[in-house]
């Protein structure tokens, strides 16, 4: 208790335990929370502490800025690639950004509010628009986000806690060809499941990459007896080899309530000739019988809203159209002009609005605030994270420290060492284990999904393998 005393009195900054109502609150209630709930994270006293007294700041930057890109061309490496698929093609660290896939997946649950707030909804529609938030808001991080994160070594994890919004989840990289990345989030409260697996797919159609997001999410809300499936829209990386890079999501996705047979459609429009539809989403809930009960309408950049949908189509017929030409330019798809807002129908309910980015956000890779976040090695981290966690990587912390050769000779060794544990394992006929995932079938849709295990948590590490 002599090593808690002086995390309490550090943090706190008072002279003696005794005489600080704010020591002895936190105290016990550290005690309580140890020896009572135990939920087992292992989460370090002095971590705990910080939590408590306010101390731990949220990181509003990363160490480094990011490299310029202008310098290092990519036709060299891509001229041979149009039509194929890029998970096996090694790419200059330049077009990296300090985040592996793993870390990029955890970003779904920067909005985890909405599904908090689905679990105390009485009605399975609001229940649905709530996901359907959440599910558009999962994707909202990528605006902007060209540079490409690593590819996860096989094996590799990342965890992450959240206290503050209620929830845990860990990620492992289960296949490395074809490359496929397993997840599953759990409420603290014991509210949702969040669970899935992604096989993002890239391609190089001569200007542009498109990545195909295969793979099934599911979400369960446990109290309602609910699950929930859809698949994340194609994405696009405009201008590869001239111009200014920008980025749009399209595809239909469909959001299914197995329980209630309650489905939600949403459009990610394509931005069009003109530009008109850039980011854009539109879609509708209806029930098992087909009725639709909303519309749901805005942007993934920005916003989205839910209204009647008499209304909308009501508002649809007395729109006006006006559209303005844009010069066409033969060597680069050139940016459209955007609307900065959505306009909001009379009568709408806001479902979900993006968070603000940070102000020097753009010389940062464009991250969010949560995303500066997910490299950081908080007090007493270190202790209790497996030598797989992607925090531990040499390659993506030295970028983020802008340490660009450093970076790329690390990451060079980390793909020369995961190619010769492949062949000693070829030569013993030997097949890789999967840790904390294992393969098998969703059991809502009964398509091929990687499944959680459990035991992640209970922190015995002593067997994985050392990937670094």
């Amino acid at each position: 208790m002599c090593y808690l005393y002086f995390c309490i009195v550090l943090y706190c900054g008072c002279n003696e335990l005794k005489d600080c109502v704010k020591c002895v609150i936190l105290y016990l209630s550290i005690i309580i929370y140890i020896y009572v709930y135990n939920i087992h994270n292992h989460i370090h006293i002095s971590t705990l502490c910080a939590w408590y007294l306010g101390t731990v700041q949220p990181v509003t930057a990363l160490p480094a800025p990011m490299f310029p890109r202008n310098s290092v061309s990519i036709w060299g490496i891509l001229k041979k690639c149009i039509g194929l698929e890029l998970s096996k093609i090694t790419m200059p660290i330049a077009f990296n950004e300090p985040l592996s896939f793993l870390q990029r997946i955890s970003e779904y649950m920067e909005h985890t509010y909405l599904l908090n707030k689905a679990c105390t909804l009485p009605d399975s529609i609001q229940r649905m628009q709530a996901v359907a938030a959440f599910a558009v808001s999962a994707v909202a991080s990528q605006w902007d986000r060209t540079g490409k994160p690593f590819n996860p070594l096989l094996g590799e994890t990342y965890e992450l806690t959240r206290e503050d919004q209620g929830y845990r989840l860990v990620s492992e990289q289960v296949s490395h060809h074809p490359p496929v990345s397993a997840f599953h989030a759990e409420s603290l409260a014991g509210d949702f499941v969040f669970h899935g697996s992604i096989y993002p797919k890239l391609k190089f159609w001569g200007k542009s990459v498109e990545a195909e997001p295969k793979g099934t999410i599911t979400m369960e809300l446990l109290k309602f007896n609910e699950a929930y499936t859809w698949s994340n829209p194609f994405c696009c990386v405009h201008n590869i080899i001239l111009g200014s890079l920008w980025i749009e999501q399209y595809g239909t996705v469909e959001i299914i309530n197995h329980s209630t047979g309650d489905k939600c459609v949403l459009n990610f429009k394509p931005c069009g000739m003109f530009g008109k539809e850039l980011h854009r989403v539109e879609g509708y809930i209806q029930d098992k019988s087909k009725r639709k009960h909303c519309v749901i309408y805005g942007k993934w950049t920005e916003c989205m809203w839910s209204v009647d949908p008499q209304t909308f189509e009501n508002h649809r017929k007395n729109e006006k159209k006006g559209e303005s030409r844009k010069k066409e330019n033969d060597d680069s798809d050139d940016m459209p002009e955007s609307q900065d807002t959505v306009s909001v129908i009379p009568g709408s309910t806001l479902l979900w609005r993006i968070a603000s980015r940070p102000t020097h956000s753009t010389t940062m890779y464009n991250f969010t605030s949560f995303a500066m976040s997910l490299n950081e090695m908080e007090p007493g981290m270190e202790a209790t994270l497996p030598p797989t966690d992607g925090r531990l990587r040499p390659d993506i912390r030295a970028m983020e420290n802008g340490l660009m050769d450093e970076a790329s000779r690390e990451k060079e060794r980390l793909e020369q060492k995961q190619r010769e544990s492949r062949k000693e394992r070829a030569k013993s006929q030997e097949e890789w284990s999967t840790r904390w995932f294992q393969q098998g079938n969703n059991p809502f849709t009964g398509s091929p999904d990687w499944l959680y295990t459990g035991g992640y948590f209970n922190r015995n590490y002593a067997t994985l393998p050392n990937i670094y």
